[in-house]
């Protein structure tokens, strides 16, 4: 099957994890796969190339940005076009983004199946932060690539409800969430990490990915600085705004030598750093994400800690994690206590989560098996 992969993403974090992540499934399978983006076009497995233009963007006003938003549409679209004349593809497959329909009206220019792929709702997300400048046009734009889709895929069922809420028919919503690679399931030896970073006699709390204030952090610090944290250290592996303040907390609360932050690894780096932890943390998360580090967790074996929320418990229950009331500050505190004191518990819920992953093929070759179901399904002509 010959896909064309349209998107608009110039970051080097989780986005392109997932973006890579499901192209290079896709051409394992033996499919031919054509990414398509900001930086032009490559193939699976291959660098874009570097992109020029993104600090000018970065500067500019809200406003102005918003507006370079809705004029790369224009640029972004003619790309895609020029594109699939020479490519011909069978399927259209765009991962959102706000105000860039370029995938609907391409896909209807050539006749192909449009799979969309949902990891968030952008016009309220942009809200809830104060950088959406242009509401009414966000909220239209949306709803009317949503709703041009062949088929949507929400990274959960609870995004998936949210799109259906926007007039999208519920037989052409498809959640598939994300996914891990092969290495996060293969068995990895923490010690190297544990004894560059003088972690042998501790009790290894982590967290990766880019890490911002609502993840709430701070909480662990708080408890690191109690009796009952005495013995523990933390790992954090990622960049992203709250590590000045986590820094600093640090120094405040006496534990800089027992907090490690390490910064951005590449992927590769991953499994081993989380072979390396003890109990693995995802303290808070937004309502409707799939959030990749929960996955990649799991399929290492670590004994998680996360929030019970709905979207959670779409991949992990008290089964495979310990799962606490969001936001509820001594819940967080006792669960965590008591994890660190149960080292059996520990490694009975990381085996069984490593299980779960591996069960429900959780990874991203089981979600592009699931994609090329789909689109061989749409083609077929029984779609709906």
């Amino acid at each position: 099957m010959r896909i064309l992969y349209s998107h608009r993403t110039k970051s080097d974090d989780g986005q392109r994890i997932h973006i890579d992540g499901l192209t290079d499934a896709l051409s394992a399978l033996g499919h031919e796969v054509l990414i398509v983006g900001p930086g032009g076009e490559s193939e699976p497995g291959t660098a874009p190339r570097p992109l020029t233009s993104t600090h000018v963007t970065q500067v500019l006003p809200g406003p102005l940005y918003e507006a370079a938003e809705i004029a790369y549409a224009v640029i972004g679209e003619a790309r895609l076009r020029r594109v699939a004349k020479r490519f011909q593809p069978d399927v259209l497959y765009e991962r959102y983004n706000l105000y860039y329909p370029a995938g609907g009206r391409v896909a209807r220019t050539y006749g192909c199946p449009f799979l969309l792929e949902v990891n968030a709702p952008l016009v309220a997300e942009r809200r809830a932060t104060d950088a959406l400048h242009f509401p009414p046009l966000a909220a239209r734009s949306e709803r009317r690539i949503w709703q041009s889709a062949d088929a949507v895929l929400p990274v959960t069922s609870v995004l998936g409800r949210m799109i259906a809420d926007q007039g999208v028919a519920e037989d052409r919503i498809h959640p598939i969430g994300n996914g891990v690679r092969p290495e996060f399931l293969e068995p990895q030896d923490g010690a190297d990490w544990r004894a560059r970073l003088g972690l042998q006699q501790s009790v290894v709390l982590g967290f990766t990915g880019f890490v911002r204030e609502w993840h709430r952090m701070d909480r662990v610090l708080s408890f690191m600085s109690s009796p009952d944290g005495a013995g523990t250290a933390l790992l954090l592996v990622g960049d992203g705004p709250a590590l000045p303040s986590l820094r600093q907390l640090a120094v405040d609360l006496g534990l800089e030598d027992r907090v490690h932050l390490i910064g951005a690894k590449p992927w590769t780096e991953i499994p081993a750093l989380l072979a390396a932890m003890d109990i693995a943390l995802q303290p808070a998360v937004t309502p409707y994400a799939s959030p990749l580090k929960l996955q990649e967790y799991m399929a290492q074996g670590l004994s998680v800690l996360a929030p019970d929320q709905p979207n959670i418990r779409e991949v992990a229950d008290e089964e495979v994690a310990v799962l606490i009331p969001p936001d509820d500050e001594t819940a967080f505190h006792l669960a965590l206590a008591s994890l660190i004191r149960d080292k059996d518990r520990r490694h009975r819920l990381g085996t069984a989560a490593r299980k779960r992953i591996v069960d429900r093929d959780l990874t991203w070759t089981g979600n592009a098996k699931r994609v090329i179901a789909l689109a061989e399904t749409m083609l077929s002509g029984d779609c709906h």
